[in-house]
């Protein structure tokens, strides 16, 4: 199939399923790329803990700080569905930074994370992205604000007015009137530069090898497993991933390695236009979409 027809084919599969989608898929060997709208910068969710990661181990690697150090973590005393970890512990816990950034990672623990903030700020963070030569992901606020959006207003069986004003809130400009979805508030990045930073943890050109090994490692055992891992695990290929979730965001970016030598790094960006918590089906989709973009390089 033609590209462009491929792509427009994917756009029109996102569109029918209540989706509006941001992919890049890239062939870490030989730099040949394809996505839909790959350039459009959305609200990242979760998927700043991977840069958290990144900023937390190179200032270990510095000196900065000590991977082994314990720290007093409040519990998160949380009872809304969704948070893991010690957002969910009801009593005070001591974890060291190294088990915290496991945590955040893997499990997507936001009190984990917001503990890894306190040592390493928002702007500190995009800083070490800069230094680096890491463009285009923005860090602006801790993980703690994803938690107090319209959803945790309501109860459960009125979380659909909450994604409807997700939906309709916004502006043209990508401005919106949920601080969380406003793209000049929030924490931000595009399918491409995902990928960018994909590629940097895989073949490190800036980036310490030490710290883009450390960071894979956490990526590879990341336990958020419905959306794209289904199209993308199997006995000839590894993957590792991060999920991010917030409102009607749906969020996944990884590298899947195939035992030919293959390796592919792919963003996975969405907007849910349907006002429903519970979407399986939009997780399937954007697996399939994703999978039909790389099939599509690996026999080019």
């Amino acid at each position: 199939m033609h590209t462009g027809t491929l792509i427009e084919e994917v756009r029109q599969r996102l569109t029918d399923g209540g989706l509006r989608g941001c992919l890049l898929v890239r062939d870490l060997r030989t730099g040949r790329e394809i996505g839909v709208d790959p350039d459009t910068a959305l609200p990242s969710a979760s998927l700043v803990k991977v840069p958290l990661a990144v900023a937390t181990f190179e200032r270990i690697r510095r000196g900065e700080l000590d991977g082994s150090t314990p720290l007093d973590v409040a519990p998160g005393r949380s009872t809304a569905p969704g948070p893991t970890g010690l957002t969910r512990f009801r009593h005070p816990a001591r974890i060291a930074v190294e088990d915290l950034l496991y945590l955040s990672t893997c499990l997507s623990d936001e009190r984990a994370a917001d503990t890894l903030f306190g040592l390493t700020p928002p702007a500190r963070v995009t800083a070490l992205l800069r230094e680096f030569g890491i463009h285009g992901i923005s860090v602006r606020h801790t993980v703690e604000e994803l938690s107090d959006t319209p959803v945790e207003r309501f109860d459960a069986t009125q979380a659909h007015l909450a994604h409807a004003l997700a939906i309709d809130a916004g502006t043209g400009g990508r401005g919106h009137r949920v601080p969380q979805l406003d793209t000049t508030r929030a924490n931000t990045g595009s399918a491409r530069a995902w990928v960018d930073l994909l590629q940097e943890l895989w073949e490190p050109k800036s980036l310490p090898p030490r710290v883009a090994e450390a960071v894979r490692g956490l990526m590879l055992h990341n336990m958020l497993r419905q959306r794209l891992t289904p199209d993308f695990a199997s006995d000839a290929t590894t993957w590792w991933s991060k999920t991010g979730t917030l409102l009607n965001l749906r969020h996944e970016i990884g590298v899947v390695e195939h035992t030919d030598g293959g390796a592919y790094a792919v963003a996975v960006l969405t907007e849910s236009l349907v006002p429903a918590a519970v979407q399986p089906g939009a997780d399937a989709l954007m697996g399939q979409a994703a999978r039909a973009l790389r099939d599509h390089l690996r026999h080019i």
